[in-house]
C-alpha cells in the first residue's frame, strides 16, 4: 500500500455488483444463492476455490492502528505482519490454524521476511525511537527513527528483538537476498517520497539502503552500500488523480524482487519498472527499465515466472484506497502488466505482452486495485494467486503472456462495519493452500481443486519469502 493512503475509511454500497458475479457463475456461502450479489462480509467464489478458515485480529494486534499485512512462512509457520507487529501461526494442518504468539511492536507497514531464526520487519513511519515501546513523531525536522528491526525468532513462543538499523527514508518493504555463500543476508531496502521537511529523508532519494546482516552475528547488521538507482532522476511523473490518469513521479522504489539463482531482480519503481543485474548483490545494475504512462500511475510489485523469463509488474493505481475495479476505470489501469524478458546478458530487455485484471466490477466504495501476489507451482505453467484488496483474491494462468487466463476467485461482500477496513492485502500459495493476510478481517485460509492448479499440491516448500524467488523445477 502507498504510503499516501493509508488512512483510508470506506462506506459501503453494493447495488453494482450483481451483475459481474451473476456473469461468471459464484458458489456462495451458505444461506446465498447464486442469483445475489455479496451481501455484508459474505463470501462468493468460483466453484474451483472454497473458504477454509478466518482467524480475526486479536489483542493486542487489533484495534485502532491494526492493519494486516504482507506474509512470510518457513515450515509448519507462517509469519504475518500487522502495522501494530507481528504474528506466528502454526499451520501444520492449515483448516485447525493457531496463533502461537504475537508481537506488539509498532511501526508501519511491518513488511515481514525470514531466514533461519531470524525475522525481520520494515518500519516506514515516524518513531520517537528504535524500540517497541516508541510512540508516533509526527514533526519530522526532530529526531526520530525508520528503519528494521531483526527478531530471533528460534523460540516461537518467545520471539526476542535483538537488532535495530536506521535507513535513509525508512523502509517502507524490504527483499531478502541471500549472499551466494549463504553466510549473509543483504536487505533491499525500498523506499520513497522524500521532503525538505523531513530531517532523515531529505531530496533527491534515488537510491536504494542494501543491509548487510551476518548470519551467524546478526547483531553485526548494518548498512553497507546506497547504489544510486535513478542518476536522471527517473520517471517525473505526471500530476493529477485517479481519474485524471496521474503517474507517480520515481524517487526510489516500492519494492523489488529477486531471483537470486539467476541474478536478476525486477524493480517496481513508482513511475518506473526495472530490470537489474543483482550478481554483485552490493551493486545491482540496471538492464532495462521501461515506463507506462498510459495504463500505470504506480509501478507497486513484481513477479518473475519460474523459468525467470517474464515478469509480471503491478499497477497499485490508487494507492490501495480507491476503487479502481470498476467501468470507468477500465481494465487496462489499475492492473498487471505481464512482461517478457527477451535477448541475453546485458542485452535482456522487457517486452510487454498484455494487462490482466480481474472482471468482476466493485462498487466504487470498495478499494480494489492489483497487489500481492505468488507463483503456484506448477512446472511448465505459469500460474499465479493474487491479492486484490476487496476485489479478492484471484487465481490465473499467464504462460501465453498475451493471452492471460482467469481459473478462479473469492471474495467477500463488503465489511459488515464500515469503519474496519477490508480487504486482501497478500494471498501466497504455500504446501497445497492459499493464505491471505486482510487489512482488516485477519488471517485466512483458502483451498483450489481444479486440475490446472492441482499438480501444485506436490511440491513442498520449507521456507517461502515471496519477493525472494526460488525455482521449482521445469
Amino acid at each position: 500500500m502507498s504510503s499516501t493512503l493509508r488512512g483510508w475509511r470506506r462506506r459501503v454500497s453494493v447495488a453494482a455488483i450483481g451483475a459481474a458475479t451473476l456473469a461468471i457463475g459464484v458458489l456462495t456461502a451458505p444461506g446465498a444463492s447464486a442469483q445475489d450479489f455479496p451481501g455484508a462480509d459474505e463470501i462468493v467464489s468460483s466453484p474451483n476455490m472454497k473458504h477454509e478458515l478466518n482467524i480475526p485480529q486479536t489483542a493486542p494486534l487489533a484495534g485502532a492502528g491494526s492493519t494486516g499485512t504482507d506474509i512470510a512462512f518457513q515450515g509448519r509457520y507462517a509469519f504475518v505482519g500487522n502495522y501494530l507487529g507481528f504474528t506466528i501461526y502454526d499451520i501444520k494442518n492449515p483448516k485447525k490454524t493457531r496463533i502461537v504468539s504475537q508481537v506488539l511492536c509498532p511501526g508501519s507497514q511491518n513488511d515481514i521476511s525470514i531466514i533461519g531464526d531470524l525475522v525481520f520487519l520494515s518500519t516506514d513511519s515516524r518513531r520517537s525511537d528504535d524500540s517497541c515501546n516508541s510512540t508516533s513523531q509526527p514533526d519530522g525536522s526532530k529526531a526520530y527513527w525508520e528503519g528494521v528491526k531483526i527478531f530471533d525468532v528460534s523460540d516461537k513462543r518467545a520471539p526476542r528483538y535483538i537488532k535495530a538499523v536506521e535507513t535513509a527514508c525508512g523502509s517502507h518493504t524490504h527483499t531478502l537476498v541471500p549472499s551466494k555463500d549463504r553466510r549473509t543476508a543483504y536487505l533491499y531496502v525500498s523506499s520513497y517520497s522524500p521532503s525538505a521537511s523531513l530531517s532523515g529523508c531529505q531530496p533527491p532519494h534515488d537510491k536504494l539502503s542494501i543491509v548487510e546482516v551476518p548470519l551467524r552475528n546478526p547483531t553485526a547488521a548494518r548498512v553497507a552500500a546506497t547504489p544510486v538507482l535513478f542518476p536522471d532522476g527517473g520517471n517525473p511523473g505526471i500530476p493529477g488523480n485517479v481519474e485524471d490518469g496521474y503517474v507517480s513521479a520515481t524517487s526510489g522504489c516500492h519494492d523489488i524482487t529477486v531471483y537470486p539463482e539467476k541474478d536478476l531482480a525486477a524493480g517496481a519503481c513508482m513511475g518506473d519498472g526495472v530490470l537489474f543485474d543483482i550478481s554483485d548483490r552490493l551493486n545491482p545494475r540496471e538492464l532495462h527499465r521501461i515506463q507506462d504512462d498510459e495504463n500505470f500511475a504506480f509501478w507497486h510489485s513484481a513477479t518473475f515466472n519460474n523459468a525467470g523469463t517474464k515478469v509480471v509488474f503491478t499497477d497499485e493505481l490508487g494507492g490501495g484506497g480507491a476503487a479502481t475495479c470498476n467501468a470507468e476505470i477500465g481494465e487496462k489501469r489499475g492492473a498487471d502488466g505481464i512482461y517478457d524478458i527477451v535477448g541475453r546478458g546485458d542485452h535482456r530487455k522487457l517486452v510487454f505482452k498484455s494487462y490482466f485484471k480481474i472482471d468482476r466490477h466493485q462498487t466504487d466504495d470498495e478499494n480494489c486495485v492489483a497487489h500481492n501476489g505468488s507463483l503456484i507451482p506448477v512446472k511448465g505453467k505459469d500460474i499465479m494467486v493474487q491479492a486484490w484488496y476487496m476485489g479478492g483474491i484471484e487465481v490465473w494462468d499467464f504462460t501465453n503472456s498475451a493471452k492471460p487466463k482467469k481459473i478462479g476467485f473469492i471474495e467477500r461482500g463488503p465489511a459488515a462495519d464500515p469503519d474496519t477496513g477490508g480487504g486482501s492485502w497478500s494471498a501466497y500459495y504455500y504446501n497445497g493452500y492459499i493464505f491471505s493476510s486482510d487489512l482488516g478481517k485477519g488471517f485466512d485460509v483458502f483451498s483450489i481443486n481444479d486440475r490446472r492448479t492441482n499438480p501444485a499440491k506436490h511440491v513442498r516448500m520449507t521456507e517461502l519469502n515471496v519477493q525472494t524467488q526460488g525455482s521449482y523445477g521445469r
